[in-house]
């Protein structure tokens, strides 16, 4: 991706220098991580857990250490606020072109080992993750590396543009009220029509990736949609399942078959229309 002297966004909060000594929330303040079944499955693993349930944090005192970044971190936090960047004045063309309303831009805090967020306390093993109680994506940019390593993705920068891309998708999500609506409709069903549902919310997400890619293919190089594809790949619920525990469990499934997650990224990516974006539709 061409992104060396582009504009790099504002709403961008570096902690990566600093490292908290104390615990992560735990007990009745603890947040609810939701829609990775791996995570639950696996608490070792660090798949990346798009949503967070809002929960009542509990306020800790912890003891912060400063550190100095690489120049690799310092260029790596400099991609990520560009590709911000790239989503903001995507998004705001979309909502303007589609009658949407004003776009309002999240912001991203990009940190290392632990972070308090208003959904709750979170650590590097939960992954990028965005919550919707104060409209900000949350990224510690090492999992890329374990997203190659662990889980077969071939890495490269357009996969970390993916993530973002889709974590931004989950704010649009919240935005135009779909979050919330799919939040009702999961009450009092069963775990799996549950899961259904989650399964669809995350295909959208990955839909909106994709549509930020079309918007977005000035700065495209060849070999970036295979990057994105090959992270959208890895992180199928399918995949993840049979690569850690030997089988599958399509009930269990949260956000979707390795095959599902790409077709909807490139359904984005070749429509370049938000109106194509009811994964609840053609999912259910």
């Amino acid at each position: 991706m061409k992104w060396q002297g582009r504009r790099q966004s504002d709403n961008v909060e570096d902690r990566r220098g600093m490292s908290g000594g104390g615990k992560v929330i735990a007990g009745g303040g603890a947040i609810a991580v939701v829609f990775f079944l791996v995570k639950v499955f696996f608490p070792e693993a660090a798949p990346f857990v798009d949503t967070i349930q809002q929960s009542q944090a509990t306020q800790q005192t912890e003891q912060v250490e400063q550190r100095e970044l690489t120049p690799e971190e310092i260029e790596l936090g400099e991609f990520a606020s560009t590709v911000l960047a790239d989503t903001e004045d995507a998004w705001t063309q979309i909502f303007a072109e589609n009658n949407l309303g004003q776009y309002e831009k999240p912001k991203m805090v990009l940190f290392s080992g632990s972070v308090q967020t208003a959904c709750g306390g979170a650590s590097s093993a939960s992954g990028p993750f965005y919550c919707p109680g104060d409209h900000k994506v949350y990224m510690d940019l090492t999992f890329f590396e374990e997203l190659r390593t662990r889980f077969g993705a071939k890495g490269g920068d357009f996969a970390i543009a993916y993530v973002i891309a889709h974590e931004v998708g989950h704010h649009v999500q919240t935005l135009l009220g779909t979050s919330g609506k799919v939040r009702q409709l999961q009450q009092g069903k069963s775990k799996a029509d549950a899961n259904k549902l989650s399964v669809c919310l995350e295909l959208q997400a990955d839909f909106y990736a994709g549509l930020w890619a079309h918007y977005n293919q000035k700065y495209l190089e060849t070999g970036d949609i295979e990057e994105a594809l090959s992270a959208a790949h890895a992180v199928g619920d399918d995949a993840i399942q049979s690569k850690m525990q030997g089988h599958v469990v399509p009930d269990s499934f949260t956000h979707g078959t390795s095959e599902q997650r790409m077709k909807w990224f490139m359904k984005g990516y070749e429509t370049g229309d938000i109106r194509y974006h009811d994964t609840f539709s053609e999912e259910l």
